[in-house]
């Protein structure tokens, strides 16, 4: 309440600073704001029916403000937003670390294996109970149900790679000692390894971190993530973001840091700068930057469509504004064929919406085509970042404007270092790149979980086309020049498809034993 009191002062003084005294900070979701908040690439109507999130930390219609944290701990109980910027301009969250009581992610180290055995300690964050002879885990105001999502993590190594829980959740559970379980069950068939660190969640991303929603001129410097429920820090339609010093790393001798993606940016424009961040113990994506295509389902006349979201869990915000420039894109080919205007758009559901374009429907796009928003992109820079400890890719990146990946280290990302994708059919995350360089990075040991041969490699540009036309391409210009490749033997450096003007050249490559 006293923190929902100094915001509301804050309305009232010119170019407010918001100061916490250096100490620990609890937050429960009890006294949490509630806003209904649509986020992209979280759930499915079916996965959580109900967008009405806890925010601990609410800054609403806010400008020009400063958040100094004086390094003071924010600790989080419940599932819950921990802080949300909505229309808000010129905010700057600094000199702070996150964590939760008892985090969404349990943990448990197998110490002793066998065919029919496994005797494992529990992390003291990880709460649980013993019914029936099978182990339950809980939370401050939720329980895991049966859909699990695992990872086994080896911390020696840096690695991380999926796994199965449904050895363990079946099993005979007898507590040796407090935190010390021994699970009798077939583990024959699973991948463990003694020593390794079995990491499980539910699948369900009901809330995100930090929600960064229509807002411009944003910064957080020095503040230290140690977990994040649901998708990562989520930036949605903002512009102008400067994340400096952000660490996604665990604490009290956690591996996992977050539940899904660490940086999520759907939607954005303006520039997008990450600096010196580091990115540690992931369940998913480090970096994510892209748009969404909305496929053409209807088309009213030659200037009006209806258009829809079609992966499952994007959809409910709005896609597009009056004057936005949109292209239309071929579902098959990927390929833009012209571009419009918009001059008004309207909701008709929470998926589907009635735009009108200044300009006539192209020749050779028709329903089950693409419009893309073009306005909403932003440029990129990367530089002097860590990305290690995830089972999935470092950087995802689909956007025009110029990108720059420069200076960072890539460690062990469980399957490409970097991807340039793109497609309309599956997650329908646009779009096509025209101007990207990968500079002076170290990718060390990356794309270990893509098996061997042909798929294993550590940068791939492959953009979903179905359909290829000749003398024409998806993704252009990106040159990938002085970086240095730490890779195993017969492992590829590169994959493209749909590329032109793709330049790779004075690298050098070091190789090692596979991990």
């Amino acid at each position: 309440e006293g923190v929902k009191k100094a915001i509301a002062a804050c309305r009232h003084i010119p170019n407010p600073v918001l100061t916490f005294p250096p100490g620990r900070y609890d937050f429960w979701t009890s006294k949490a704001e509630k806003r209904e908040y649509f986020v992209s690439n979280t759930t499915t109507e079916q996965e959580c029916s109900s967008k009405i999130k806890n925010i601990a930390i609410l800054f609403e219609g806010m400008s020009n403000l400063t958040l100094e944290g004086n390094g003071s701990l924010f600790v989080f109980h419940g599932k819950t937003i921990t802080f949300a910027l909505d229309s808000c301009r010129n905010i700057r969250i600094a000199n702070l670390s996150v964590d939760f009581e008892r985090p969404s992610m349990t943990e448990l180290t197998i110490e002793k294996l066998s065919p029919t055995r496994m005797i494992a300690s529990i992390h003291p964050d990880s709460h649980y109970t013993i019914m029936d002879g099978r182990i339950r885990f809980y939370g401050e105001g939720w329980g895991m149900n049966d859909h699990f999502f695992c990872i086994q993590t080896d911390t020696v190594q840096g690695t991380n790679q999926y796994s199965s829980w449904d050895a363990v959740k079946d099993a005979k559970a007898t507590e040796l000692e407090p935190f010390k379980v021994m699970f009798e069950n077939d583990f024959s068939p699973t991948n463990y390894v003694a020593g390794r660190t079995l990491t499980i969640r539910s699948h369900i991303r009901d809330h995100v971190g930090v929600f960064v929603n229509r807002s411009s001129n944003i910064t957080l410097e020095d503040v230290n993530l140690h977990y994040m429920h649901g998708l990562g820090v989520v930036s949605q339609f903002s512009e102008n973001l400067t994340y400096r010093h952000v660490h996604i790393t665990p604490s009290r001798g956690r591996t996992i840091a977050a539940f899904a993606d660490g940086m999520h940016f759907s939607g954005c424009k303006g520039f997008i700068e990450l600096k010196e961040c580091l990115f540690r113990g992931l369940h998913d994506d480090p970096v994510n930057v892209h748009g969404t295509y909305l496929r053409i389902m209807k088309t009213e006349n030659i200037h009006t469509h209806i258009v829809r979201y079609m992966h499952g869990q994007t959809y409910g915000f709005q896609p597009y504004y009056e004057g936005d420039t949109l292209a239309f894109v071929s579902h098959k080919t990927l390929l833009t064929e012209g571009r419009a205007t918009v001059v008004k758009v309207s909701r008709l559901s929470e998926r589907e919406y009635r735009v009108e374009l200044d300009e006539p429907l192209p020749a050779n796009i028709t329903e089950g085509d693409c419009l893309e928003n073009i306005t909403w992109t932003p440029s990129l820079h990367i530089d002097g970042c860590i990305m290690e400890m995830t089972n999935t890719r470092g950087l995802l990146v689909t956007t025009p404007r110029k990108v720059v990946v420069e200076n960072n280290y890539f460690y062990r990302t469980g399957m490409y270092a970097i991807q340039i994708a793109a497609d309309a059919n599956s997650w329908f995350e646009s779009g096509a790149v025209t101007d990207v360089i990968i500079r002076n990075n170290v990718f060390d040991g990356c794309g270990y979980n893509l098996g061997n041969g042909n798929q294993r490699c550590v940068i791939a540009i492959e953009p979903e086309v179905q359909e290829e036309v000749e003398n024409r391409y998806v993704h252009r210009n990106i040159r990938i020049v002085n970086n240095v490749f730490h890779i195993s033997s017969g492992n590829r450096l590169v994959k493209s498809r749909s590329t032109d003007a793709l330049s790779v050249k004075d690298n050098e490559v070091k190789y090692f034993d596979k991990i």
